[in-house]
């Protein structure tokens, strides 16, 4: 590798991220501190990113006790940013990428329970005590296939534990300090690193931001709410666009016919596949970026207006149908947040809120619930939060939609006022979740000039500058919709963690 920083970036869900390791000497190795691992790069060509190089390096498993451990490396998200940065900008650094433990790559990597979320599940919303515990068993029957499977491993997967391991990755590379760009749980993930080693910090980019006052029971129960309001707002743009779409002008009466056409796949799902569940999981990753609405709402015209199951069914497999690699990223998604954080020890807590919320956010609490309830019997014990609040940072860049679903905005708010000497830079009204790199070119602009000197802009309200989002989607033309294909690297390097799900 050429002598320039490296930039270290991770992703949430199960922590895509990229870290940038500073120039500099190396820090000596203390009595306590292992010797910096050797990194041996190879190509590793993929076909976006076809000049990536890899390399492994090992993390011990209890870094209470150094020998030994799992490691890996990872591809997406050094790719996506080395090539989506200005060239002069993307000159100064090495962008780095890695696969967290238990994720992809790395050894082990976590698989609990594969095929829990093959079609057709059962409905999430329980009209019955029967449908509830039938629900509940899946979620008790999937923490117990962990513990069984994974029960060496489940105790050391945690946000802390990461962290630690990216402090392994930085020796590796010879860093004194490293620069961290973190989106979506990534943005927790750093927090934590800075609060364990402040003084390895040089620049840190927290991008969609997690609210880390609320680990994570509490910010699950936000997310039930903001999910709700984009699903109106995905109703209100198929509204405008009743042109295309058919389905009426008045966006309540849309998406009244959303919840009648989850009615009929509860009672029959579409080709046998799409269930009630199935098609909330579908229509989800609209909550993170509204660039998918358009192929969502060609397939929701198409089955209510000529019950046309085919278009359902091809969604559903492009938007929400869960692989090999998701069955790894939920299995990695359990563990780090059962571990990290204490849930209802009752059930009946879980029951009450679940109820409470879905009567004014119907769209996907339940769902999320199910998705969350491992977490009330996990098989390790829970940790407890880190504080992430930090006066000993260089200023450090924070960027928040203020309609994101996945990571509300009042977690960007906290942050700030957590990280003394931080900056916020909010895009107003935008609802995507990971703003930056995507197209908005103030936001971009912001960026860039922190990372190429560290510069951040100093404002006097609540945010230090606001950006105005991006334009809403258009329809696709009728032949394009027809015949395109969904580009779905977006939407994989945002889901995950804290519902980041997918």
């Amino acid at each position: 590798m050429t002598k320039r920083a490296g930039i270290l970036v991770a992703v949430g869900a199960t922590v895509a991220g990229l870290l940038t390791a500073a120039p500099g000497p190396a820090a000596a190795a203390s009595a306590s501190t292992p010797p910096a691992p050797k990194l041996k790069w190879t190509g590793c060509p993929t076909e976006s990113y076809p000049t990536l190089q890899c390399a492994k390096v090992r993390a011990p498993l209890d870094h209470r006790r150094p020998p030994g451990g799992p490691g890996g490396s990872g591809l997406s998200m050094a790719g996506f940013v080395a090539s989506s940065l200005p060239k002069k900008v993307a000159a100064q650094y090495d962008v780095i990428g890695f696969d967290p433990r238990g994720v992809g790559k790395s050894t082990p990597a976590l698989n609990c329970l594969p095929g829990h979320f093959d079609p057709v599940r059962p409905d999430s919303v329980p009209t019955s005590y029967r449908a509830e515990r039938i629900n509940r068993d899946r979620a008790e029957s999937f923490a117990r296939a962990c513990g069984e499977k994974h029960g060496d491993v489940l105790p050391y997967m945690d946000t802390v534990s990461a962290a630690k391991d990216l402090d392994v990755i930085r020796r590796a590379l010879g860093s004194r300090q490293l620069n961290y760009f973190g989106y979506s749980y990534g943005t927790y993930l750093g927090a934590v690193y800075a609060k364990l080693y402040p003084e390895r910090v040089r620049r840190l980019v927290l991008d969609s931001v997690v609210d880390p006052d609320d680990v994570w029971y509490e910010g699950n129960l936000g997310q039930d709410y903001a999910f709700d309001d984009r699903h109106k707002a995905f109703a209100a743009w198929v509204a405008k666009n009743d042109a295309t779409y058919g389905l009426g002008t008045d966006p309540a009466r849309v998406e009244a016919a959303w919840y009648r056409m989850r009615a009929d796949v509860a009672r029959k799902p579409a080709g046998g596949t799409v269930g009630a569940s199935e098609l909330e999981d579908t229509f989800l990753p609209g909550g993170y970026y509204n660039g998918y609405w358009p192929y969502l709402a060609e397939a929701f015209a198409a089955y209510v207006k000529d019950r046309n199951a085919e278009a359902l069914v091809e969604v559903y497999e492009n938007f929400g149908a869960v692989d090999a690699s998701g069955d790894n990223g939920y299995s990695v998604y359990t563990a780090v947040q059962c571990r990290d954080a204490g849930w209802p020890e009752h059930w009946s807590t879980w029951r009450n809120d679940s109820r409470r919320i879905h009567k004014k956010a119907p769209f996907m609490t339940w769902n999320n619930t199910w998705y969350n309830a491992p977490c009330a019997n996990w098989p390790v014990p829970p940790l407890r939060p880190v504080p992430v609040n930090n006066r000993q940072l260089p200023p450090a860049l924070i960027l928040q939609a203020t309609d994101d679903a996945a990571t509300p905005y009042g977690g960007a708010v906290s942050m700030h006022r957590k990280l003394k000497g931080s900056s916020l830079v909010v895009e107003e009204g935008g609802g995507n979740h990971g703003i930056t790199l995507s197209g908005n070119d103030c936001l971009d602009q912001h960026l860039t000039a922190y990372l190429t000197d560290g510069t951040v802009p100093r404002g006097r309200g609540e945010a230090d500058a606001v950006c105005a989002a991006l334009p809403e989607p258009k329809p696709l033309p009728a032949e394009k919709a027809a015949a395109q294909s969904v580009d779905n690297s977006k939407g994989s390097r945002l889901h995950g963690l804290l519902g980041f799900r997918r």
